[in-house]
């Protein structure tokens, strides 16, 4: 038997892929990100691992009432910028 905490981290990293896949068709993200695994580390704390050397992980806050897949979209956009603002995304004229 599959208990509820295993669904719904399964259902997480599903929805974590098909947002970051709507982020990069959109032109959001610079680069395909795979989700590759969710893990809960605290309560309503969870880190989504990706399978790429520029971003490793983000951790997101989800509390109850809340949407995961716009707290992820949030979350995952806003390190996004961050990480173009470094010198090694930064564009160049």
């Amino acid at each position: 038997m599959v208990d509820a905490m295993t669904t719904t981290i399964a259902s997480m990293k599903l929805e974590a892929q098909q947002t970051l896949d709507e982020l990069f068709v959109e032109g959001l993200i610079p680069f395909k990100l795979s989700a590759r695994l969710v893990e809960s580390i605290g309560r309503e704390e969870y880190i989504v691992r990706f399978h790429d050397s520029r971003l490793y992980s983000i951790d997101v806050s989800w509390q109850q009432g809340e949407v995961f897949r716009t707290v992820f979209r949030t979350a995952i956009l806003a390190r996004v910028a961050r990480l173009k603002s470094t010198p090694l995304f930064a564009r160049t004229a």
